[in-house]
């Protein structure tokens, strides 16, 4: 069945279940990673709530746990959540490696099951929120991002520069190249973009090594669509889903690698109407 999205919710969910064993590969390094992307998110937190303190945080859209892992070591009191059970179990499993406590669930980000009032910091990273290809879609989340926030807690949403891209529509990215003692992992990708100008649909490419080191590559293909959502629509959905303050970070300030939203659930929510 559609969900809000427009799009089977499986469809998201089937593609990152795919990923879930392969995600790490498209990072030179993937530790590397994990560590400069918390400092980055950390420092950000801390400037909005105050630094040298833990604080509890839902990662909404966990993945592997790329953000969460990172977060967690720096001592957060981190839960992750996914659309995809995979990714979530592979985060946890990798949280358990690590010796990290890093409590995990599948959950959609449109009906999360956690409590009111439930963290402090809610983060939601790596272009997780243009998955929902439909404004019913985007301010059932960031409406629930809002209702599992303290008073007074901060959201903070990272994704690619679509200001930009728009204007360019790019038709592929750059490969990245992952060195494994089997050989070469190449990662890529295409993107169509849909007549709105918009949305675009995504063809992700890894190419492994060919099985039995024989000539040649195993290639892998999954599909998904995303919504290019601009600085301006999506700081329109925040201050919609009662979010104040919002405030864009470009990544030659903050060291994290997209643009990264910030806005804050107010000490005392407006009386209804």
């Amino acid at each position: 069945m559609p969900s809000a999205t427009g799009r089977p919710a499986s469809s998201v969910r089937d593609f990152y279940d795919g990923l879930a064993s392969d995600y790490d590969l498209m990072y030179a390094d993937w530790q590397a990673s994990i560590e400069r992307q918390a400092a980055a998110l950390s420092g950000l937190i801390g400037t909005a709530l105050g630094a040298g303190a833990a604080y509890d945080v839902l990662d909404c859209a966990c993945g592997i746990g790329t953000q969460a892992l990172g977060l967690a070591a720096l001592g957060h009191r981190v839960t992750g959540s996914d659309l995809s059970p995979a990714a979530a179990a592979r985060a946890a499993k990798e949280a358990a490696a690590r010796g990290l406590h890093l409590r995990t669930t599948a959950a959609d980000m449109t009906r999360l099951p956690f409590a009111d009032r439930s963290f402090d910091v809610v983060v939601c990273a790596d272009n997780s929120l243009p998955h929902l290809l439909t404004p019913k879609a985007v301010e059932a989340a960031l409406g629930e991002m809002h209702r599992v926030l303290r008073p007074g807690g901060v959201l903070l949403v990272s994704t690619r520069p679509y200001d930009r891209l728009r204007g360019e529509r790019p038709a592929s990215t750059p490969p990245q190249v992952r060195e494994e003692p089997g050989g070469r992992i190449v990662t890529f990708q295409l993107w169509h973009w849909r007549p709105d100008g918009e949305r675009y649909d995504l063809e992700h490419f890894q190419l492994h090594p060919a099985a039995g080191g024989g000539d040649g590559w195993d290639v892998r293909t999954r599909r998904t669509t995303y919504w290019a959502l601009t600085r301006d629509q999506l700081t329109g959905f925040a201050r919609g889903a009662g979010l104040t303050e919002p405030v864009w970070h470009d990544p030659a300030d903050t060291g994290f690698f997209q643009p990264v939203l910030v806005a804050h659930r107010p000490d005392a929510d407006p009386d209804p109407a």
